[in-house]
């Protein structure tokens, strides 16, 4: 009898201590750290906010008014028909397409190369890449200007080339961004040994994963092709910029800032779009794998 109760007591003791470590776990689960507000994360945010926002609402609003202060749409209205505006827009448009179709057609082979068959050259494609942005552009076009053929500098596309070389450290870092963020290596041999070929293997297998790694290229490349201006002005073509730098001596200084408040502010709604068209097509793909 006393063997027996002394196995009642052991398994009761044994029961309370399963008991309270299982409760006490479940307590340890319960506690939250506070999280703290700080105060100079929004100081930094509305910093940089104003710093980008009263410029172009002091621009938008000064492009809305007339010569007298008014409130006006009378130079939106005005600018179409503006001297030399149009045909400004459309080589702006032509040069900037052209430009995005090479940038797009000679970087994402050379980066996807560079991955697969020689990663050792990254270090030195980062380096090349880097010396658009150390040799000044004006350099470049002088250069350029004195070996090019007549037939290449008489045509608006020399202003294409150029704005690919500048555009290139953008353009190889973003893609190169993306193509480390995935398993290159494995798609490609994948997609090799089903019979694909190199062609097919980058189109069906490799794009799709680069999507958001190639839209920040093009974005990039397409703001910089609209916005340059040196390039242009010394090879005589009257871009936008140009046009809006040749403008400043018209008595209606309204036109050249609404000119100026429309492309940035359509740079801004186009980069908006790509940006959500790509979001909204991961979310689909990310949708139809579950």
């Amino acid at each position: 009898m006393a063997s027996l109760n002394n196995f009642e007591e052991a398994t009761f003791l044994a029961q309370s201590r399963d008991e309270s470590f299982h409760v006490a776990e479940v307590s340890t689960g319960k506690l939250k750290k506070r999280r703290h507000f700080r105060w100079w994360r929004f100081a930094v945010l509305a910093v940089a906010a104003a710093y980008f926002l009263i410029p172009l609402f002091a621009g938008i609003r000064f492009s809305l008014q007339d010569t007298a202060g008014k409130f006006s749409f009378e130079t939106i209205a005005a600018l179409p028909s503006a001297p030399g505006f149009s045909a400004a827009f459309w080589l702006s448009m032509r040069v900037t397409f052209v430009t995005v179709l090479i940038s797009a057609a000679l970087m994402v082979p050379t980066a996807i190369y560079v991955h697969v068959r020689v990663p050792r050259m990254r270090r030195v494609m980062d380096f090349v890449t880097v010396l658009p942005i150390v040799i000044p552009p004006i350099i470049l076009i002088i250069g350029v200007l004195f070996v090019a053929p007549v037939w290449l500098k008489a045509s608006p596309y020399l202003l294409s080339l150029m704005y690919v070389i500048l555009a290139m450290p953008f353009a190889y870092r973003s893609l190169d961004a993306g193509l480390g963020a995935i398993d290159l290596k494995t798609l490609t041999e994948a997609s090799r040994s089903l019979g694909g070929n190199w062609v097919k293997t980058i189109w069906s297998v490799v794009m799709p994963n680069l999507r958001s790694g190639l839209m920040s290229a093009l974005v990039l490349t397409l703001a910089l092709a609209l916005g340059e201006f040196t390039m242009a002005s010394l090879d005589l073509w009257q871009t936008i910029p140009v046009w809006i730098v040749s403008t400043n001596g018209l008595p209606n200084g309204h036109i050249e800032i609404a000119a100026a408040m429309i492309g940035l502010v359509g740079a801004c709604v186009l980069v908006t779009l790509i940006v959500s068209l790509d979001r909204s097509q991961s979310g689909r793909g990310k949708a139809g794998t579950k």
